[in-house]
């Protein structure tokens, strides 16, 4: 008999078709506590559309796993793959946000366990492992913990893992049409039908390229991510809010009033409710109410010295003791001043191979080449103008523009010891 899908439509793909397995998969519970953990984390507080979640967000990745395959098998691509590699695949595209946090990355931000390793126990054990083993083998769970993890020998590993990976194709996509922007206007149906299985050129094995004539929609893919980054991702009041529920989150971990091995069962308004139980303030009503703290500071990553802040994305414990400092200094109270400074991430990254239209396989880096796509300096320079180091306040409060750049870049040691001597902007 023929394998009954269910059909569920969806805004952005229409009609998403899901297989009987996929569908014993979402209805798990950990599965289902996606609905709540919006994609976009505090976006919504600027672009109101930005409601759609992780559910819909892995179901758009499946089905574009399931068009990858399909091409794949329409051309006779699939001779070099593992009969079951199909089935492994689109599950790993469906579960591989299963262990997303709320409020989407902010929390990696201040140290928690990065949401691939909060994956790992929700797929190898539990309701999930249970489905999988009884459908894919007994290995099945650890194979898809490898390709989420991106340390699969899998050839189809580039669908979930690496430089087009889909999980990037459908966010893209997905958060731009939500938030009503067109910034992420991807060549989908181009980029898709310009990926080929070649033979990788350094290790001689079968892998995930793209053919020479889909670069310009792999170019329109990057431009994508950097406009998102710079204007919906990293949106200043996007910062805002996401640096007050950082805080808030750290202090209450802090305090003691939650507990780090609890963050990912959590949902969105789960966790503030959780917060507001057990460790209210004044900053989780403020951002309750969407009353945000405003920019005392700003200044782009372009105008700072190599490295220059970058304690602020990394140093989290650092980061507290500085802002209650700065606080006391301009006349605040302790949490009513936050730093700011993303975590660097990769904003052009790119290692696949190209089929050129000789017939020859050639690897594209972020060196770029030749005639082609030539990133180094293009990334730095997207990198610059997207990253903004930014200090928020409860209220306007002065602050000497000149002080606020010679702390943010000065080496870590030096602003602990000005801590030391009760000083920062002095």
């Amino acid at each position: 008999m023929p394998t009954a899908y269910e059909i569920i439509r969806d805004p952005l793909w229409n009609n998403i078709r899901v297989d009987p397995l996929a569908l014993r998969l979402v209805d798990t519970p950990a599965f289902q506590r996606l609905r709540y953990v919006r994609q976009l984390g505090l976006a919504y507080l600027v672009y109101p559309g930005a409601s759609h979640s992780r559910f819909e967000h892995a179901l758009g990745a499946y089905h574009l796993a399931g068009r990858a395959l399909a091409m794949f098998e329409e051309r006779d691509e699939s001779r070099a793959l593992r009969r079951e590699a199909g089935p492994i695949v689109r599950c790993a595209a469906l579960l591989h946000d299963i262990g997303h946090y709320p409020y989407s990355h902010a929390l990696e931000e201040i140290g928690a366990l990065h949401h691939e390793e909060v994956a790992r126990p929700l797929i190898t054990v539990g309701a999930v492992a249970e489905v999988l083993r009884a459908e894919l083998g007994a290995d099945a769970p650890e194979r898809i913990m490898a390709l989420i993890r991106g340390t699969s020998d899998s050839p189809l590993q580039g669908l979930i893992s690496g430089s087009l990976d889909l999980d990037k194709v459908e966010y893209l996509k997905r958060d731009a049409f939500m938030c009503g922007v067109n910034y992420g206007d991807i060549d989908v149906d181009r980029l898709l039908n310009s990926l080929v299985v070649v033979t990788d050129p350094d290790r001689g094995t079968p892998t995930i390229g793209i053919s020479e004539k889909g670069l310009s929609a792999l170019e329109s893919l990057l431009f994508a991510k950097y406009q998102m980054y710079r204007n919906v991702y990293w949106h200043h009041a996007v910062r805002s809010a996401t640096a007050m529920y950082k805080r808030l989150v750290d202090g209450a971990l802090r305090a003691g009033s939650l507990s780090a091995e609890t963050l990912a069962g959590f949902t969105d308004e789960g966790l503030l409710h959780e917060l507001a139980r057990h460790a209210p303030s004044p900053l989780l009503a403020a951002l309750r109410e969407r009353r945000l703290y405003k920019r005392i500071f700003e200044r782009p990553a372009a105008e700072l010295p190599a490295d220059g802040g970058e304690w602020i994305a990394d140093d989290r414990a650092l980061v507290v003791t500085v802002e209650d400092q700065l606080a006391r200094e301009l006349g605040l109270a302790p949490g009513e001043v936050l730093l700011d400074y993303p975590t660097k991430t990769q904003m052009l990254g790119l290692d696949i191979p190209v089929l050129r239209r000789d017939g020859g396989v050639r690897r594209l880096t972020a060196a770029g080449w030749e005639g082609a796509i030539n990133l180094p300096k293009l990334s730095e320079e997207l990198y610059g103008s997207a990253r903004w180091l930014r200090v928020f306040a409860c209220r306007r409060v002065a602050v000497r523009r000149e002080e606020i750049v010679r702390l943010a870049t000065l080496p870590a040691s030096e602003v602990r010891n000005r801590l030391t001597e009760g000083r920062l902007l002095r």
